[in-house]
């Protein structure tokens, strides 16, 4: 590894959804230019998070006939451009917060920042087998992680569709699905829940949702448009296989939030979320903010990630006027003002790749 280059900023943002270009828009917009790392397949997806696993999106405002997943993500990072987001597309390796200037290291960059915004999401889980991926299977065919925002499409509406999983989060997808599907199955590989009782009760008084307890899903097919079709499922007491059609599975078995890079350095939950202080984003270190999903186990929305995003941009900025940051103001260096936006845009031949 050569030597790394080191930059200077107030506001560094790691992340590259929505909860992270909100924060480097008003951020931008405040003439802090921020550095803003949106990672190189960081945690095996491109960047814009999950949102570029998704295909039509009709619930973010602005978009009344819909936008695609990969299209919304381009026009966050070109607004974040716009307004002189310096973005680099690397992962951070490493950060040190036990200090100001606090220390980002990626493979080619070393930063040292006044304050910190962490919007790096969460990934949700998925269960592998035949027919459950993107290339070969009904991944966006049929398939998806999030019933809020995907199960109101028109594909998933008077079908049958099934849930996999056995929280909570299982329980509430399922309900969700009641509204539009003529049948909703839960599949779960145990015979019994570990959700809350409540949230069972409420999901086994529904007369539209049949439960599988104790089965395994082996394979996913589709039908002659490519898309679900159905699932073959095994019986794990009986070792018996089934045929269950449906037109929609939901994953609902939890998602992992990208916090392990921190190494500790901040305080989370047991399942790894960022606590921040209610109402905030602060974190437990001074001048360290955490926004979108990173942090939100509830909601886990583009919007509620955008608006994060921008407490997250207000909170830094009062943080910097508060310890009189005001010269703090990134300064590039030589080598970068030739890669300073023109027009709001960085040249082509210095953008990263």
């Amino acid at each position: 590894m050569g030597q790394l280059q080191t930059l200077k900023t107030p506001v560094c943002i790691i992340g590259s959804g929505p909860a992270a270009h909100t924060a480097a828009v008003y951020v931008a917009r405040a003439e802090l230019r921020p550095i803003l790392f949106e990672g190189w397949l960081a945690n095996g997806i491109a960047a814009g998070g999950q949102l570029t696993t998704t295909t039509d999106v009709e619930n973010f405002p602005g978009f009344p006939g819909g936008i695609m997943g990969g299209e919304l993500c381009d026009k966050f990072r070109a607004q974040s451009e716009r307004f002189g987001t310096r973005i680099f597309s690397e992962t951070v390796e490493e950060v040190d917060l036990s200090q100001r200037p606090f220390q980002v290291r990626t493979d080619d960059h070393q930063v040292e920042a006044d304050t910190l915004i962490i919007a790096t999401g969460a990934v949700a889980k998925r269960l592998e087998f035949k027919g459950s991926g993107e290339k070969d299977g009904f991944w966006n065919k049929g398939i998806s992680a999030c019933a809020v925002c995907d199960g109101a499409a028109p594909m998933f509406r008077k079908v049958p569709l099934a849930v996999i999983g056995g929280g909570d989060s299982a329980m509430e997808e399922a309900l969700f699905l009641t509204r539009y599907g003529s049948k909703v199955y839960i599949i779960h590989r145990r015979d019994e829940f570990r959700a809350s009782k409540i949230m069972q009760k409420r999901a086994l008084d529904n007369p539209k949702i049949d439960v599988l307890y104790s089965h395994a899903t082996l394979e996913a097919y589709g039908n002659e448009k490519g898309h679900l079709a159905g699932l073959k499922l095994q019986d794990l007491k009986t070792n018996e296989t089934k045929d269950l059609q449906v037109s929609g599975l939901f994953f609902a078995i939890g998602h992992e939030p990208a916090s392990k890079f921190l190494k500790g350095q901040l305080k989370t939950d047991a399942d790894g979320y960022i606590l921040t202080t209610p109402g905030s984003t602060k974190t437990n270190v001074d001048g360290v903010y955490a926004a979108g999903d990173v942090q939100d186990k509830k909601y886990r929305q583009a919007i509620t990630a955008a608006g994060t995003g921008c407490m997250a941009a207000l909170e830094a900025e009062h943080f910097l006027q508060e310890h009189e940051i005001q010269q703090g103001k990134s300064e590039p260096t030589p080598a970068e003002n030739e890669a300073l936006p023109v027009n709001g845009r960085v040249p082509r031949e210095h953008r990263p790749v």
